[in-house]
């Protein structure tokens, strides 16, 4: 199984990027899973003027790495738990995950995806959701393959 995390945020060395590799680390030995930090000019420059450019940017960047199973994660999506989670993953060759930028997604992209959770009704920053989602990711894996993490 492959795993991908697609996030629009700059790519930086701190604490949360040793937690994400920590979290890709021990979920090796079930999936294949990675992160890619996305933001480029075009991003930074429709940011700058308003929220309709800033989340046709994050569209255009995103549509094409649609294949296999997607999943957008956004404020308005399905609140799920552990369990429902780890069956989103179940049965899968390749799972993408999506993380919107500042401004969220438009509603065509989230249309465009298999399903779209909430990781909860707080707001995060984003590297603080990243290492949320892939902690969940390798607690969904330990349940699917009976490891004993998840209690």
């Amino acid at each position: 199984m492959k795993i991908n995390i697609y996030s629009i945020i700059k790519p930086s060395k701190d604490e949360f990027d040793v937690l994400t590799k920590e979290f890709i680390k021990m979920s090796s030995k079930y999936a294949k899973v990675e992160v890619f930090y996305i933001f480029n000019k075009n991003i930074a420059k429709a940011q700058t003027i308003g929220e309709k450019e800033a989340q046709q940017a994050y569209s255009e960047t995103y549509e094409p790495l649609l294949k296999g199973y997607n999943i957008a994660l956004d404020v308005l999506g399905k609140k799920v738990d552990t369990y429902v989670f780890s069956s989103l993953l179940e049965d899968k060759n390749e799972v993408n995950f999506f993380i919107g930028g500042a401004y969220g997604f438009q509603r065509e992209f989230l249309t465009k995806c298999d399903t779209t959770i909430s990781l909860s009704d707080l707001t995060m920053a984003h590297k603080v959701a990243n290492v949320v989602l892939i902690e969940q990711i390798f607690r969904a894996l330990s349940i699917q393959n009976n490891h004993p993490y998840h209690k």
